[in-house]
């Protein structure tokens, strides 16, 4: 195989970076824009040692499950990338992926119930939170907003996100008409000059909506009015808050908040709870899917009144506080202190008090409660993409929990720590695939792991 030869490929499956999956001889070669079961003509472009890659040049028969894409900006959006591929596919795609990182972590996956993946009856304008790049492009520095191109940080510009509300649709076009109005410039990476760098929507199930302003600088010229007209135009609009951030860096969020209209927060629920959701804080993406990835970490936990639960990565507390119901006493434990203290006050908002949260690292805070004597039976833990810290596992370890619950949004990393407690004596049981970003490579996974001597 050499670079620049054609070659008639058969796609076979798409990878964890959405990339087709084709063998020539037994070697592999990744070609993008193809899915299972395309039959493609492709160029050779590189060669490595272990495999190659290809560029797509004609699609020369359609796999059953392409489908023409629902949106206008599939082709240079970053943010979705399987609509070319049917909904029911892509479930299968993700179940796939869990098994396939599983196996490649040398899981034993043997006698494990792995469940289809629960998908959406309408994978369509799920999103509660956006976040957008706001530029300019050609000479009159046209105003634009939206996402990132695939790979690049070139904003699309975007009249619409099939994703996000379409009350989320139009506060996009409202802002940008305000920011032509009253000539508030983008803020420009290269020449450091310019003021507004993104624009962040969140929304909640009643469609209310918090906009975060992410600018380069604290003072802005016509602020207030520009306020004013988003929040006398729409009503949905319940708060309003700039974030400053001057560093120039790929960091979106700044330190630093100032709220411009209402109190800075919106409220949402999960099940029968009321949750504060503040700018900096972290909250699942889709509502609808949240409840269902909830509940089957809640199901694998089986709480009973007897049982000490902790809740490691606890967020503002939203599984902490769902297990709380069930438990004799919650921990919750978390590295971003906003959140600890909308945790602590969605715990006296829903009438919670068998509940403690520690504000903290999680690999630091475990060990002190594991030396002050305080143990668990259950412990649910929820951390971010890279997965668990080794102290935390080793912590995990020594605590010796009757039952794990895992809830993950990273298959790989979260394989990587389900061997180590493997090794350690925790056998997995069940995996829950859960679909919370349609559309998307990324899947949402609950796993129960159980102490073999219990």
């Amino acid at each position: 195989m050499q670079a620049g030869q054609m070659i008639e490929v058969n796609i076979t499956d798409v990878n964890y970076m959405g990339k087709g999956v084709a063998k020539i001889n037994d070697f592999v070669v990744f070609v993008d824009d193809t899915i299972t079961g395309d039959t493609a003509l492709i160029k050779i472009k590189e060669v490595k040692r272990n495999y190659a890659i290809g560029e797509l040049i004609e699609i020369l028969d359609e796999s059953e499950f392409r489908i023409s894409p629902p949106c206008n900006y599939f082709n240079r959006c970053g943010g979705c990338q399987l609509m070319n591929m049917s909904y029911d596919q892509q479930l299968v795609f993700k179940k796939n992926r869990v098994i396939n990182e599983l196996k490649r972590a040398s899981v034993n996956i043997d006698n494990i119930t792995i469940n289809d993946t629960l998908g959406m009856k309408n994978p369509m304008r799920y999103r509660n939170k956006t976040t957008f790049s706001v530029s300019t492009k050609n000479k009159k520095k046209e105003i634009i907003i939206g996402p990132y191109e695939q790979g690049t940080y070139n904003t699309v510009n975007i009249t619409e996100c099939m994703l996000q509300s379409e009350t989320g649709d139009k506060a996009i076009i409202l802002f940008k008409n305000l920011m032509i109005k009253y000539n508030l410039q983008a803020y420009n990476k290269t020449t450091h000059k310019g003021t507004v760098k993104n624009l962040i929507i969140r929304n909640n199930k009643q469609n209310e909506l918090m906009l975060i302003i992410v600018t380069a600088k604290e003072s802005i010229p016509n602020l207030k009015k520009i306020v004013d007209e988003l929040t006398n135009s729409m009503g949905e609009i319940k708060t309003v808050v700039q974030n400053i951030n001057p560093l120039n860096t790929n960091v979106i969020i700044g330190k630093r908040n100032i709220i411009l209209y209402g109190n800075g927060t919106i409220e949402d629920t999960i099940d029968d709870l009321i949750f504060t959701i503040s700018p900096e804080t972290f909250f699942q993406i889709n509502s609808i899917q949240t409840e269902k990835l909830y509940k089957a970490a809640i199901e694998y936990a089986n709480l009973n009144k007897n049982d000490i639960c902790f809740d490691l990565y606890c967020g503002i507390g939203t599984i902490s506080l769902l297990a709380a119901k069930y438990a004799k006493k919650v921990y919750g434990v978390e590295i971003v202190e906003q959140s600890i203290i909308n945790a602590r006050n969605n715990a006296k908002l829903n009438n919670i008090d068998n509940i403690e949260f520690y504000s903290g690292k999680t690999e630091v805070i475990l060990p002190l409660l594991y030396e002050q004597n305080i143990s668990a039976d259950v412990i649910i833990l929820d951390p971010p993409r890279k997965g668990c810290e080794q102290e935390v596992l080793d912590t995990i370890i020594n605590l010796s929990p009757k039952k794990i619950v895992y809830v993950s949004c990273n298959p790989q990393t979260l394989a990587r720590d389900i061997k180590i407690l493997e090794i350690a004596g925790y056998k997995p049981e069940k995996v829950q695939p859960v679909d919370q970003f349609p559309w998307t490579l990324h899947t949402e996974v609950v796993v129960l792991l159980r102490r073999q001597n219990y």
